[in-house]
């Protein structure tokens, strides 16, 4: 049986003398595929919009979800919501499983195929766990909503299940926290990890001793936030060190088991280890038959198409751009710049007028650490490093302003409200089961402890 072929734009509707409509596919719905299908609103062409989830997420915010700041709806939108109103936009809840540059449609994993005219992907990157996969189930990484509500239940879980060891022993085992990876996510989620045990586990777990709880933050290079200035990369670990992480540079990770992992040959009990060392790109991009980096991302042109596809645009995170001999970073920022300028070129295109080339504009970086500590690299509309409050105050307003949707800014105020002024925290819920990895290593350990602490005395 011939697979249907999608087509919002066909031919036969068209009138006679009338000029058929371009059919845009667009896959992804971050901030890219966002952007690019916003700014095509008013433009004379029908989009089709896949994901294979049905909401848009701020990414930049996941880590507090992960630590129970945040509901997971005060970061989400449902796709279809944000572009009720725009009527040239079908959105496809479904995953893309081939691409035929040639005949110009992709595949869907039902089996479907959907015709374009301009091909815009931009489906990100995922965690890499450098070859060992098998480590993914040990330490999870922070890329959705799904992965942060897995780390906010083993985080919550490991003070439930310590806060019971020592209701029923009269003590429990040290709490390890071990997150993996100085990039923005590492540190994020070892500033937000200590924060939720100095605020709230006194207060909350009557049993749980604070002082044995520790986080350390483990990087393999030889600072934190590589990409940052060296004064803005000091001034995050000290931050970080007066919140009480123990931050390690040059320490390489070799080996993650359950309950423990061994850094630099020695090794070392861990409670919970969170991963946020790597990524990786979307297998999507492998699928168009073009040049790639060793991360697996695109290598495009000035117009983000790859070699030989005009009417294909590669954006975001999957995409490797070059400018200034420099590669520019996958965040937030530059894919809704990418999205904007592929969709200006795809309306040029339809009206024969010349392209323009993409063009990085540079506002500069921020990274929050705990509350009321960040940093900030800022190059627009002047330059200054900041630290601190208000590097955390600049890092908070940009995220509010960033937010879709107005309900969502509303929610977020009222959350960072009754969380930073109030030191209150209503997103604490375990979902899914009540098992940790590693936990039983751990109280094996204890007791090992209290074994040789007995024959000692």
């Amino acid at each position: 049986m011939q697979a249907e072929v999608v087509d919002q734009v066909s031919s036969e509707a068209v009138p006679a003398g009338a000029q058929r409509r371009k059919q845009v596919v667009v896959i992804g719905c971050g901030f890219a595929g966002l952007h690019l299908t916003k700014e095509l609103a008013h433009e004379p062409v029908e989009i089709i919009l896949i994901d294979r989830r049905n909401h848009h997420t701020f990414q930049p915010l996941l880590y507090q979800v992960a630590l129970a700041v945040l509901s997971p709806a005060d970061i989400a939108v449902p796709i279809r919501a944000i572009f009720s109103k725009q009527k040239n936009v079908s959105v496809l809840l479904e995953e893309v499983t081939a691409v035929d540059t040639h005949e110009q449609y992709v595949v869907l994993a039902s089996g479907t195929k959907v015709r374009y005219d301009f091909l815009c992907i931009a489906t990100g990157t995922t965690h890499s766990y450098f070859g060992k996969e098998q480590w993914a189930k040990l330490a999870p990484g922070l890329k959705s909503l799904e992965d942060a509500t897995e780390i906010r239940r083993r985080i919550l879980l490991s003070f439930e299940l310590a806060e019971r060891e020592a209701i029923e022993k009269g003590t429990h085992p040290p709490l390890h926290f071990a997150v993996i990876g100085g990039g923005s996510t590492g540190v994020e989620l070892a500033g937000a990890i200590s924060d939720i045990t100095r605020l709230f586990v006194s207060r909350d777990f009557h049993h749980l001793d604070s002082e044995q709880v520790s986080i350390s933050l483990y990087e393999g290079g030889p600072k934190i936030l590589a990409s940052y200035p060296d004064d803005l990369s000091y001034s995050a670990a000290e931050q970080l060190k007066g919140l009480g992480v123990n931050v390690h540079v040059n320490s390489k990770v070799e080996d993650l088991q359950p309950g423990y992992l061994v850094v630099n040959g020695k090794r070392i009990d861990a409670a919970v280890v969170l991963w946020g060392a790597g990524v990786k790109a979307s297998p999507l991009g492998a699928m168009l038959n073009v040049p790639l980096t060793n991360k697996g991302t695109v290598i495009v042109d000035e117009y983000l198409n790859p070699p030989g596809l005009k009417n294909v645009f590669v954006l975001g995170d999957l995409a490797a751009v070059k400018e200034n001999g420099r590669d520019i970073p996958g965040v937030a920022q530059p894919a809704m710049q990418m999205g904007d300028q592929a969709a200006h070129n795809i309306a040029q295109d339809i009206f024969g007028r010349p392209r323009r080339r993409f063009h990085y504009f540079d506002k500069g970086d921020m990274s929050t650490i705990g509350r009321r500590a960040a940093v900030a690299d800022i190059k627009w509309p002047f330059k200054a490093h900041w630290s601190g409050l208000i590097a955390w105050l600049t890092w908070s307003t940009v995220h509010i302003a960033f937010l879709v949707g107005f309900r969502n800014r509303l929610g977020v105020l009222a959350s960072w409200a009754w969380s930073y002024l109030f030191s209150k925290r209503d997103a604490r819920l375990i979902t899914g089961d009540h098992t940790l990895v590693g936990w039983n290593h751990i109280l094996a350990e204890g007791e090992k402890g209290e074994a040789h602490a007995a024959s000692l005395s």
